[in-house]
């Protein structure tokens, strides 16, 4: 399938002359890949919906929908939300959208689009959430928050309650950690961190219980390892990785995304893509555990 072409308004980072960006599904048995959309301007973080009918994608700030066969885009109304970041997540029922604002806030509000309601908190000192991850019965959120001031800066994860609550701390150390996701069963949070390393930007997988818990790590390579999405079945975890020394999760690298058990042991590679930023920010399993969503970049002639 040759996706269709479509323009969206530009916002942050803006692509190379030629450059497009492509969402893509991939069957990850017999490696088919579709391209259901390309453009342009810069698009990122595809998820699906739990009936498996559409894609859900971020560009320009705001959240657009598009048919999981291809088809026309449909932007979704937010409200006065038009500074979206791309770490949106849907509540099992498919009923709710739960976003993060530039604003440094997270929101719910009607997956068909509607008006928003804030559910994080105010903070003392600069505290600003990105979301990441949704528990099972729609019940917690899971998210990175970036604390304190430019100088004393830290990047620790937690969750809160979906509907509104107490913030509860499930990381407390000085090197990064980022995309909490949790597990489909419900027993496990998955994220990516530099705990385990002495070189600045070597992240890695690793999981933990949802109390903090019990903290495991999951890949031991030379590569930098971000953003673990299980499939809904459980049986695999798909994740980006980007080539040794790149520090943080940028854009426009060769990267890999790579499957593995989730309980851990080899890796393989899916597809090499140009990419990362925005490539699987937010889990983009369809709920056939089989189909996967991502977003490349390539550029002019490539």
């Amino acid at each position: 399938m040759t996706g269709v072409e479509t323009d969206f308004k530009a916002r942050g980072r803006a692509l190379s002359e030629g450059q497009v960006s492509q969402l893509t599904v991939i069957d990850t048995v017999s490696g088919e890949a579709n391209v259901l959309l390309r453009t342009p301007s810069v698009i990122e973080a595809p998820n699906w919906t739990p009936d498996g009918r559409h894609l859900i994608f971020n560009a320009g700030g705001e959240l657009w929908r598009i048919p999981a066969v291809g088809g026309e885009v449909e932007r979704i109304d937010t409200g006065p939300l038009r500074d979206l970041n791309n770490d949106h997540v849907l509540s099992p029922d498919g009923q709710t959208l739960h976003v993060s604002s530039d604003d440094g806030h997270l929101y719910a509000l009607p997956a068909t689009g509607g008006e928003p309601m804030r559910v994080s908190n105010e903070h003392a000192e600069p505290f600003h959430y990105y979301l990441h991850g949704i528990s099972p019965d729609g019940a917690t959120l899971a998210y990175v928050a970036v604390e304190g001031p430019a100088e004393r800066r830290r990047i620790n994860l937690f969750t809160l309650p979906a509907a509104g609550g107490a913030d509860h701390r499930l990381s407390d150390i000085d090197k990064p950690n980022d995309g909490p996701e949790f597990s489909p069963d419900g027993a496990w949070i998955y994220f990516n961190s530099e705990r385990a390393s002495t070189t600045p930007g070597h992240a890695q997988i690793f999981r933990m219980r949802p109390d903090g818990s019990g903290i495991e790590q999951m890949t031991f390579d030379e590569r930098v390892n971000w953003f673990p999405h299980l499939s809904p079945d459980g049986r695999q975890m798909v994740y980006l990785s980007y080539p040794p020394e790149t520090l943080g999760h940028p854009a426009d690298k060769p990267v890999v995304l790579r499957l593995m058990d989730p309980d851990g042991g080899p890796a393989r590679d899916l597809v090499a893509l140009f990419g990362g930023q925005g490539t699987i920010n937010v889990n983009s399993w369809a709920p056939d555990s089989r189909r996967l969503a991502y977003v490349a970049y390539p550029l002019a002639g490539k």
